[in-house]
């Protein structure tokens, strides 16, 4: 263990050692190292496959449940999503640098920010391969050096793409160190990472709501924490039920195991007659699980072959992570606000209505990181937002919230240029 924390400490200094020069590497650089990275994924797939093989059948037999193990899966199509992530972060404006809010003081003094590196970037993350690269590449465009700890489950797989994007920062010019791995999964490890206040500028846990507790309670550099999603669609009164039932089903089926998925409908009593049931049809066919309130089931009963479950309190603010969804007949707008403030995790929400005002009134009073009207919660990620990627999905309201991509690993400095100016 204690050879473990060396490690880790001489890694760190390293780490902030090479931020200095990571902060005025020119772009040229950062996104050929980029380049590199997505063509290197391309070109040792076999390789990364087989070590996400090794992983997967561990993890498997050992009883991971199904959210973590689709998590954990990497294959050829993800590796694929992956690389064009990388090469669309290349082709996005290099934040470092870049001069905010420039403006000139009655007193001739010319005042503005200046956006900049945060510095080093620690990550702690379970089960997620695909975040070793994702991290690693916005961490390099916006000129931070990462120090990246995942979990016992994905080390093979980890380890293959680190190797990726190192060899890849070094063949482009990047100096080395920018990129550091931890091969320890020493669970003891992590306690001492969230300890390195002074090397370590932000920790970034990506996981379970344990790991997110551990590192908020116990980091002692500033922690971005996110990613637990408790998200709801609302079926207003007035809402296009065929559009309806297309956004339900993808945002409960598309991929169920992920933080944006579907957790909960709330569907007003005036259409619950005629929308309940085709979207339970439209579910059943992907086997959906409907934990439904009194309402709800008195209306799909009579629907031969649907997984119908009376709801219990637990339902409601659950995250299901699975092809389950919780189902809740309202009586307006109002309950369905209610009903979401009481029960969101602040990831994701949306509603789908006809009725400008209420669209607007549900964007306005929402309180969440990501708030759509007439459209799946699904996007809520940073290549759908455009952003290339993202280090996570924050729903905390400082600094960063929702998908945290190269703005967001930034802080910036004021500059100013004077004349001679002194302070009366």
């Amino acid at each position: 263990m204690e050879l473990a924390i060396r490690e880790l400490e001489k890694k760190g200094q390293e780490a902030r050692a090479v931020s200095r020069k990571l902060a005025f590497l020119p772009t040229e650089t950062k996104n050929r190292a980029l380049i590199g990275i997505a063509e290197a994924i391309t070109a040792r797939e076999d390789e990364i496959l087989n070590a996400n093989k090794i992983d997967y059948e561990r993890a498997k037999t050992s009883g991971m449940n199904e959210a973590m193990l689709d998590r954990l899966l990497l294959s050829s199509s993800r590796l694929g999503a992956i690389a064009h992530d990388v090469k669309t972060v290349a082709a996005l404006p290099d934040p470092v640098g870049e001069i905010l809010e420039m403006r000139t003081l009655p007193n001739g003094l010319q005042i503005g920010k200046k956006r900049t590196p945060l510095g080093v970037v620690g990550a702690i993350y379970e089960s997620r391969p695909n975040v070793t690269i994702d991290i690693s590449s916005l961490c390099l465009k916006s000129g931070n050096a990462v120090i990246l700890r995942g979990g016992r489950e994905a080390l093979n797989s980890n380890s293959a793409l680190a190797s990726v994007a190192q060899q890849a920062c070094l063949d482009a010019g990047v100096p080395q160190g920018a990129i550091k791995f931890i091969q320890s999964t020493e669970r003891t490890l992590v306690n001492h990472m969230l300890r390195m206040k002074g090397v370590i500028d932000l920790i970034i846990p990506r996981g379970g709501s344990g790991l997110i507790k551990l590192v908020s309670e116990n980091a002692t550099m500033p922690v971005v924490t996110g990613g637990i999603g408790v998200c709801h669609t609302y079926i207003d009164e007035s809402a296009d039920l065929t559009k309806a039932v297309a956004i339900a089903y993808n945002a409960k089926v598309q991929r169920p195991t992920v933080c944006n998925a579907l957790d909960c409908i709330l569907v007003h009593r005036k259409v619950a007659q005629a929308y309940l049931p085709a979207i339970a049809k439209e579910w059943a066919k992907a086997g959906v699980e409907m934990h439904c309130d009194e309402r709800a089931i008195a209306i799909l009963k009579a629907i031969p072959s649907l997984k119908l479950v009376p709801a219990v309190e637990g339902d409601w603010g659950k995250e299901y992570l699975s092809l389950k969804a919780a189902i809740k007949v309202v009586d307006s707008l109002d309950e369905a606000l209610e009903h979401i403030e009481r029960h969101s995790s602040g990831h994701s929400e949306a509603i789908l209505t006809e009725d400008y005002s209420s669209a607007m009134r549900f964007l306005n009073e929402v309180d969440a990181a990501c708030v759509y009207a007439n459209a799946s919660t699904r996007f809520t990620d940073g290549s759908q937002f455009g952003l290339g990627a993202e280090i996570g999905i924050s729903t905390q309201k400082f600094h960063a919230r929702g998908p945290m991509a190269l703005k967001e690993l930034t802080s910036y400095k004021w500059i100013i240029f004077g004349s001679g100016q002194v302070r009366p």
